[in-house]
């Protein structure tokens, strides 16, 4: 058990778990873990749209500086953009401000190291070993501080790059596109690249106050999408999160199509045009057992991993894949990204769409969906999960399922809750097992 990261960097209430004290030790403490040489150390920081971003902000600045890194500060951009730009600007390390999907009272701060990949566990530990040791002595003298200086063009650099992965010749005219920025990170670059490569665009979500990132918008409330997409009789909604590294699609009759169905779409796409590396997609232990049988059909695997993008990326890296992601719209295509890129899998998919000349609710219904059930306990303290009633009906639930389903138990990285989720050909059988040890969960967790 890790003290301050979870599966997604350290998150929390932002002046509760997420304190100017905090941020600013994290600074010191993965400032002084990333300086390695006797070059001048740089990193660069970005944030989403959130008002605790300028607290957070300002007292990493104060960490870094004080460790004698030079920061550059991108403004509100995407957690792709972040991970993009600490490799082009050879940063030595990155850092995204956002708690994602979250409502505005979280925060959190995101870690990538000098290749734009998210932080390994190990150095996770040797992050968190710093913050709570005494980091006094290893200060950086008063003439070796670092300075800090704001980057202009970021979001054209963004945009080029995004638009530079889709061939040349695709061209998004034709196509009515409702887009939906979660008054987050991509409120300005999402409809940007989108008009450039020729599309008409209807953007909503793209009024920040501070206060309504991800509230009734994104990728985690597609109402908002779904009403638009139908009123305006677009041809395709995208939804992105607060720091837009996911992504859920609306097709032109109002349904939502989630990231297992983008997966699938992509791996036949990029079978046929022999651009997949490994015969196979990474998915997570929650993608439904729908897009497993449907690649199996295409002679292709599904490889599972831990619940979290950098568990996908790991694994993509460790075994050759360059196509992974999770039900919830994280995309990883490694030929293009170092992490879940919403704006960049939207791209990839339309170029499909353009190409196929098919209509969205055509080309994104792969396969039909088993009956997938997920259920969340709230509980305050202890280990639910090891309480031997909680066991027995985990193993009772199992048995009844047999071959015909999944069931996958895990406590969330990122929030003090139990997730219960089976699946299988039998509704009513997944409804009764999900419900058997929800029940038992909460009896434990009482």
């Amino acid at each position: 058990m890790r003290k301050y990261f979870g599966t997604d960097g350290i998150r929390g209430r932002a002046n509760g778990v997420i304190t100017p004290e905090l941020a600013l030790k994290v600074g010191q403490a993965a400032g002084l873990v990333f300086q390695r040489g006797d070059h001048r150390h740089r990193v660069v920081i970005g944030k989403d749209t959130r008002l605790s971003g300028y607290m957070i902000e300002t007292a990493l600045i104060s960490g870094f500086t004080s460790v004698g890194m030079d920061v550059l500060q991108l403004g509100p951009v995407p957690t792709p953009a972040v991970a993009m730009l600490t490799r082009s600007m050879r940063a030595d390390l990155g850092v995204m401000i956002s708690a994602s999907h979250n409502p505005f009272e979280d925060n959190g701060i995101k870690l990538f190291g000098p290749d734009g990949f998210k932080l390994n566990d190990a150095i996770e530990r040797e992050i968190e070993v710093l913050i709570d040791a005494d980091m006094h002595k290893r200060l950086s003298g008063s003439n070796d501080l670092g300075r800090a200086k704001r980057i202009e063009s970021v979001h054209a650099r963004y945009i080029e790059f995004a638009k530079r992965t889709l061939p040349r010749q695709v061209t998004l005219e034709g196509l009515r596109v409702v887009v939906d920025c979660a008054n987050g990170a991509a409120y300005r670059v999402a409809p940007e690249t989108l008009w450039e490569l020729g599309a008409e665009v209807i953007a909503i979500g793209t009024e920040p106050d501070g206060f309504n990132i991800n509230r009734d918008v994104g990728s985690t409330a597609p109402a908002a999408l779904v009403a638009k997409v139908r009123e305006r009789r677009a041809d395709i909604g995208i939804a992105l999160d607060g720091d837009a590294d996911r992504v859920l699609i609306v097709d032109e009759k109002g349904q939502v199509v989630d990231g297992d169905q983008l997966m699938a779409v992509v791996a036949r796409s990029w079978k046929e045009d022999e651009r997949l590396t490994q015969p196979g997609v990474v998915a997570t232990i929650m993608s439904n057992l729908g897009l497993e049988r449907y690649l199996g059909g295409l002679g292709l695997t599904l490889a599972r991993t831990a619940v979290g993008d950098r568990y996908v990326l790991e694994h993509m890296r460790e075994h050759g894949y360059n196509l992974g992601g999770e039900q919830s719209g994280h995309i990883i295509m490694s030929d293009y990204t170092t992490t879940g890129d919403g704006l960049v899998a939207a791209l990839q998919l339309l170029s499909v769409v353009q190409r196929q000349n098919r209509p969205v609710s055509e080309v994104c219904h792969c396969f039909d969906p088993l009956p997938q059930i997920l259920k969340n306990v709230r509980y305050k303290a202890g280990e639910p999960l090891r309480q031997d009633s909680v066991v027995s009906a985990i193993e009772h639930a199992r048995e009844r399922l047999g071959n015909a389903g999944r069931l996958v138990i895990r406590p969330s990285g990122t929030e003090p809750v139990i997730r219960v989720m089976a699946e299988g050909d039998d509704r009513g059988l997944v409804n009764d097992v999900v419900d058997e040890v929800v029940d038992a969960v909460t009896r434990a967790a009482a």
